[in-house]
């Protein structure tokens, strides 16, 4: 079995050259309610759910952008409930949460 049951991780990288990025997007404030939501519901650590942040990951048209393993899902959002939804359903319940996936064809 894995330390934690799934990784999450959100870029958080911001360009300095006005090329779009998830910085553009308030990544690092979904990324700061996904932490404090996993926490809240008691998913964090050994076992359980790990949220991380992340540099460039290479989806910019996307973002912002935050990947789930082992199942490598990725996903975007447009609010933070869009994030505990992917907190409920995907990292708690182990159901992807469809409509928030970002398609394969979404690149930089």
């Amino acid at each position: 079995m894995s330390y934690y049951q799934r990784h999450l991780f959100f870029c958080l990288n911001q360009r300095a050259n006005g090329e779009s990025s998830c910085g553009d997007h308030d990544a690092q404030g979904a990324f700061d309610h996904c932490k404090a939501r996993v926490k809240q519901l008691g998913l964090a650590g050994k076992g359980g759910v790990r949220v991380n942040k992340a540099g460039c990951l290479d989806r910019c048209a996307g973002g912002p952008v935050a990947v789930v393993y082992p199942e490598a899902v990725w996903y975007s959002w447009v609010d933070q409930s869009d994030i505990d939804e992917i907190v409920e359903s995907h990292l708690r319940d182990g159901k992807v949460v469809e409509r928030l996936v970002l398609p394969d064809s979404v690149g930089r």
